[in-house]
């Protein structure tokens, strides 16, 4: 059977900070329907935060809160010993600030979506995701989790009912999967798939047929609401372009999460 021919791109903007510029922000921006926006802690500062909001109002582009680790230096992407109280705390603030920046330009959040770190323990740890919908469901419910579609989808569509919160499921379109729906290791080879055009195919068959080739060769099923595309250097901007116009050649609506979730 057919899937529904709507996916939301999303990808993370607003990672700048102070002098130092990174990302294509005004490349990427108007390609996706969704932004997730540094919000302070592993990247991104109050000016980036409220230039990234403006953009994305622009360009009609849903606005999302990224919270990381409290890791400037490292960009967020090394693991802390965290509480899970800590990290709770850490993600309303983010939220908090975010939200205070939409709000001055007539904006309500979408969604959030954890950065680097703190979303690859949630993978491995699930009452990370847990907690983080526990603070969704207690400051706006409005408010989609982003995770990562895989072997989990049941618990985790479990977790979004408990606290009354929509799961938006990603997938990456620049990243192999394991036969059990897992990411496979930057660590390997083959993990980052380069080719524009595979990466857009990949795209198209997990619209079309909830499937996914995975490193072994077979299919696996993996449905998905969302579609991660890093737009972070000129090469990566060029394969969002490309896999933004298979999926409109192949009549697939691309849209914000919010609107069909």
């Amino acid at each position: 059977m057919e899937r529904q021919n709507i996916i939301d791109l999303n990808s993370d903007v607003g990672e700048s900070f102070g002098i130092y510029k990174l990302g294509l922000d005004e490349e990427v921006i108007p390609l996706i329907s969704s932004a997730n926006i540094a919000c302070g802690y592993h990247a991104g500062d109050p000016n980036v935060m409220k230039r990234t909001v403006a953009l994305a109002k622009e360009h009609g582009v849903g606005v999302g809160a990224h919270p990381g680790l409290p890791d400037l230096m490292g960009f967020g992407r090394r693991y802390m010993d965290a509480t899970l109280e800590e990290i709770k705390s850490y993600i309303t603030y983010q939220i908090g600030a975010l939200q205070a920046f939409a709000a001055v330009d007539g904006l309500t959040l979408q969604h959030v979506k954890p950065h680097g770190a703190l979303y690859n323990m949630a993978v491995q740890k699930v009452s990370i995701w847990e907690g983080i919908a526990e603070v969704l469901g207690d400051t706006n419910s409005d408010l989609i989790l982003v995770v990562l579609a895989g072997p989990n989808r049941r618990e985790l569509e479990a977790i979004g009912s408990r606290y009354g919160i929509r799961i938006a499921f990603e997938f990456f379109a620049d990243r192999a999967y394991n036969p059990d729906g897992s990411l496979v290791s930057r660590r390997e080879e083959g993990a980052v798939i380069r080719d524009h055009n595979i990466a857009a195919e990949r795209v198209l068959k997990v619209v079309k047929e909830g499937k996914v080739i995975s490193k072994d060769g077979g299919e696996i099923g993996l449905s998905a609401d969302t579609v991660c595309v890093h737009g972070d250097n000129p090469e990566a901007v060029a394969l969002v372009k490309n896999i933004r116009k298979e999926l409109v050649s192949s009549n697939v609506d691309i849209a914000p999460m919010g609107t069909f979730l």
